[in-house]
């Protein structure tokens, strides 16, 4: 595909996609920040190592955001939505610490999202239900893109495959978290892995996953398999999000119960926040397995490394 051919293509992708999952999990497009205070406690702290890029304005501090997984609660409750309605928006950040490969990088694009749900809604079957939409949607995507570029066919599967991370270690107990990823992916096609950030029986957590947005016991990572590059694709991390109850025995788990003290967890702990289910579709990851790139730069308009430059001379960078 040249240039003009992908650009086009890009913002058809997006918009079918922005349609499918906008009837299908019945959301409704929002504005969002680029920045928060810390002491709102909305900033997305991922794995507890990465360092957010911030400024100061009359000696306040300002944060660019990971990604926007506390505020959506927030902003749900703010805007009074109705249960079983959501928000999403197109959440652009700056993850600075990132390893950039090619399927990672500095500025990070995603549709992030957020659903009020009752609270007999917290439940496995609930959050397969959301999956089973949400990839349904991408495969209406992929087979829309299709009709008009017929190679770039992934032949996804009608269902995805839906397996925990204790039973993906229990398959494959000699193998890292990554490859098992590949490696049931490879097989499956399309799968989401439950269950992620608390500890498994090997003393190992599959993946680090922040104490205060998901339920660990209720979320997980949906992954495609790419021929191209030759490994599953996550495309989505999401879950149902923590109660008082479970916020409460995460922060305990993991050391950081002073979070408590923050707005956002006040509010959690007081019964001011809705319920909810939520999570980040990675826009660019989307794109590129759905347009058969083999690299992130190929489709997202950044700045990139000198070395990733010299990585992909001949290719269309974007």
């Amino acid at each position: 595909m040249s240039y003009y051919e992908t650009i086009k293509a890009i913002e058809e992708v997006k918009k079918y996609f922005e349609k499918e999952i906008e009837k299908k999990l019945n959301l409704t497009k929002v504005g969002s920040p680029l920045f928060v205070t810390p002491k709102s406690g909305l900033q997305d702290n991922l794995s507890g190592i990465e360092k957010a890029v911030y400024f100061e304005k009359d000696k306040q501090k300002f944060e660019i955001v990971h990604s926007l997984a506390k505020w959506k609660r927030e902003a749900l409750a703010r805007y009074d939505f109705p249960v079983y309605s959501g928000l999403y928006t197109n959440m652009k950040a700056i993850r600075k610490d990132e390893e950039v490969d090619a399927t990672h990088s500095l500025y990070v694009e995603q549709w992030d999202w957020e659903k009020i749900i009752k609270e007999e809604d917290r439940t496995v079957d609930y959050l397969k239900e959301t999956v089973s939409n949400i990839y349904s949607s991408i495969r209406k995507t992929s087979m829309f893109i299709t009709k008009k570029y017929p190679k770039l066919d992934l032949g996804l599967p009608k269902k995805i495959f839906f397996i925990t991370s204790q039973e993906l270690e229990n398959l494959y107990p000699e193998f890292s978290p990554k490859e098992r990823e590949d490696l049931i992916t490879k097989e499956k096609r399309a799968v989401f892995i439950i269950g992620i950030g608390d500890i498994l029986k090997s003393g190992f957590v599959h993946d680090h996953r922040s104490p205060d947005y998901d339920d660990w016991f209720l979320n997980g990572d949906l992954f495609i398999y790419s021929d191209i590059l030759g490994k599953a694709v996550e495309l989505s991390s999401m879950g149902i999000r923590v109660s008082k109850e479970s916020l409460y025995s995460q922060l305990s788990k993991t050391n950081n119960l002073d979070r408590l003290e923050l707005d956002y967890h006040k509010k959690i702990i007081e019964d001011k926040l809705p319920f909810t289910i939520g999570g980040g579709i990675g826009e660019s990851r989307v794109l590129m397995l759905l347009l058969g790139k083999e690299h992130i730069a190929e489709i997202q308009a950044s700045a990139w490394e000198d070395k990733t430059y010299l990585e992909l001379e001949g290719k269309y960078i974007l």
